[in-house]
């Protein structure tokens, strides 16, 4: 007991350490994890996991994967979720380049039309769930088969290639993800992130969304229309899910359809590891960053394992269970 008490006190007093303070001890274990999952792949693997090439490919991973998190942060803050944006992010990114292939869409157009159909797919997400009182697990799965099916049969389930770099009309646009070498895509991710954190810690909309997640019907009854508030979540969530198909293919260039369903887990592990309540009402932004590039590196050290999607899938799951397993026990003991 003398030495659980000494542990607490300790503990207890690195939490009120000023640096700790600001930056989170969460997050600061996160790094650390981080940096300890790099040097233990790198020491385990060797030239199998060469620093360079492992931390483009990391990157590349954690462009698309970290708007999918950002946005379904929103959603969970809420006390919802959201298991189509996988799903959707292919739709959108199948669509509006079929448009651009088949039908002779300007790439500017296109990609503007890539963030609307994420947008839409949002906006219907938080009407069925706001106003017409779906849950948000129903609607999720049904706007994942729609997703899907609008996809394949838009494209008569044709895989559909975006430009390369070396095209000279529409190449341009992979620079939003590399410029010369320079990692356009992580600056825009990180910027994007502030934004996403200025609007959810120090804005109106940002603290009723997060007032959802602890007390909606006490919100409510104080008069707030929380209706508005939830369907805005699923917005934001669908309009990043949009952006996240742009990265996707200015990263990797083809898509098919019928695919996506495996972002979904690993963009809420991403979001729940970072400190994202499963209940709602208590969202990390900056946790959902360091989680995204958790599980990006960790997706990358498990390739380089040689392992399979299947072993990839399962231990995605198995770190979903822990996470939500540890922000249950957190919150029984803070109760």
């Amino acid at each position: 007991m003398r030495v659980n008490r000494k542990e607490g006190e300790k503990l207890e007093k690195l939490k009120q350490n000023p640096m700790v303070k600001k930056l989170g001890l969460n997050r600061i274990l996160l790094v650390c994890i981080l940096v300890i999952m790099f040097v233990a792949f790198r020491a385990a693997l060797g030239s199998k996991f060469p620093v360079g090439d492992s931390i483009r490919s990391t990157l590349n991973y954690v462009y698309f994967l970290g708007f999918l998190s950002l946005g379904v942060t929103f959603v969970i803050a809420t006390g919802g979720i959201d298991f189509s944006i996988g799903p959707v992010m292919f739709c959108c990114a199948l669509v509006s380049g079929y448009c651009m292939t088949s039908y002779g869409v300007p790439c500017a157009a296109a990609m503007v039309l890539c963030v609307l159909i994420g947008l839409a797919f949002g906006t219907f997400n938080g009407w069925m769930v706001s106003y017409m009182s779906v849950p948000p697990f129903i609607i999720s799965m049904a706007s994942m088969n729609i997703a899907k099916g609008i996809a394949s049969v838009f494209t008569k389930t044709q895989s559909v290639s975006w430009p390369l770099s070396s095209d000279p009309v529409n190449g341009w646009f992979r620079n939003i993800v590399s410029y010369n070498g320079f990692p356009v895509g992580l600056i825009i991710f990180l910027a994007v992130a502030v934004v996403c954190g200025i609007v959810l810690y120090n804005t109106k909309p940002g603290r009723y969304i997060l007032c959802l997640g602890s007390n909606s019907e006490a919100v409510r009854l104080s008069g707030v229309n929380t209706r508005k508030w939830r369907m805005l979540s699923y917005m934001i969530c669908g309009f990043l899910v949009g952006i996240a198909a742009l990265f996707f293919v200015a990263t990797y260039t083809t898509v098919q359809p019928g695919y996506g369903d495996q972002y979904n887990n690993e963009a809420i592990a991403g979001c729940v590891m970072g400190g994202t309540s499963m209940v709602g009402g208590l969202a990390s932004i900056g946790g959902t960053v360091i989680g995204v590039f958790i599980i990006s590196l960790l997706q990358q050290g498990i390739m380089a394992f040689g392992l399979g999607k299947g072993q990839q899938m399962i231990i995605t799951g198995i770190i979903v269970i822990v996470a939500v397993y540890v922000d249950v026990s957190a919150r029984r003991r803070k109760n």
